[in-house]
This record gives structure tokens, sequence and C-alpha cells, in this order.
């Protein structure tokens, strides 16, 4: 039963994700709409933009980025500790914490696989709901006239409920006969 589970769990995985990807993807007309309609006035105003602007804002950016790189290099740099038992130490509670964000990382993809998965249940179980109401359209389409539900099974005879059934038992078999020898044949 455990093999069935194994088995089930990464199709309701994949029945999830194509469930999610056909819902994101029903999004998409509408994302183009918008951006056809955004599109004229954002393509103005880059028309509108004088690029000697443009370049002495980036200047001025680049020009931050570097301050800021310098400065942080300086502490970096400044804040090194040179005693290695100290840096040995701190390589160590940074793996120990680099396991703990790992294994934390793990139970969350695992937590998120198994959200999808059951999404992709749901989904299977919608999809098969969606299959049994098409197929019995299907059916009345076909035969109209048809019963709409199942025929009741036979009552069993009145009697003595309890006796043990009866079985047939064949007939015992005769041997064959044999004819008596003719004289041409001797």
């Amino acid at each position: 039963m455990a093999i069935i589970e194994e088995l089930r769990t990464p199709l309701y995985f994949a029945a999830g994700t194509a469930d999610l990807a056909v819902r994101q993807a029903r999004k998409v007309p509408g994302l183009i709409e918008q951006i056809a309609a955004e599109a004229p006035a954002r393509i103005d105003a880059v028309r509108n933009t004088d690029p000697k602007t443009v370049q002495e804002k980036v200047a001025a950016q680049a020009k931050e980025a570097q301050a800021t790189v310098q400065a942080r290099i300086t502490e970096v740099v400044g804040s090194l500790d040179t005693d290695l038992k100290k840096l040995g130490e701190n390589a160590q509670d940074l793996a120990m914490r680099g396991v703990g964000v790992a294994a934390e990382y793990a139970v969350k993809a695992r937590e998120a696989y198994e959200r999808v998965a059951e999404h992709g249940e749901q989904a299977v179980r919608q999809w098969r709901g969606e299959a049994a109401e098409e197929l019995t359209e299907i059916a009345v389409a076909v035969e109209p006239d048809a019963p709409k539900t199942r025929p009741e099974p036979r009552p069993e005879p009145a009697g003595n409920k309890t006796t043990a059934p009866t079985t047939k038992t064949p007939a015992a078999r005769k041997p064959a006969a044999k004819k008596p020898a003719t004289p041409a044949e001797s």
C-alpha cells in the first residue's frame, strides 16, 4: 500500500503543477491587454526624455554606488580579525548555520511539495467529477429512455437461510462397452 502512495503523490504533484500552470496561463490575455494599453504612454515618455538628463542621473548613481562599495570594502577589511582561532570559530559557526538553513529549506520545500500534491489531488477529483458528468450527459443523449437508477438486486427466495448451499456432483461415468470382434478383423 505504501508503494501506491509513493506513486500517487508525484502524480498528484504533476497534476497540481499542471492545474496551477493553466490558471496562470488564463491570466496572460489580461496582462497583454494591460501592457498594450500602457505601452503608448511609456513610449512617449521615453521619446520625450532628454538624453543628457538620463546620462547625468546614471553618472550620479554610479558615483553613489562606487562610494558605497568603497565604504563597505573599507569596513570589511578593517573588521577582519587576524586571529586564526577566531576565524576558525566563525567558519564553524557559519557552517552550522548553513546546515540549519539548509534543513529549514528542505522542510519548507517538502511542505510546498505536499501542498501542490494536495492541490493536484483535488484537481484530479474535480476532473474525474467533470468526466463523470460528461459521461452521464452522453449516456442520457444516447439512451434517453434508459432508467437513471441501478436495478435493485433480486430478493433471496424464502426459506431456511441457514442451510448450506447445495452443490451438484457430476454423475459417475460408465466405461464404454467393448464391441465383440468380427471374424473379418481377426
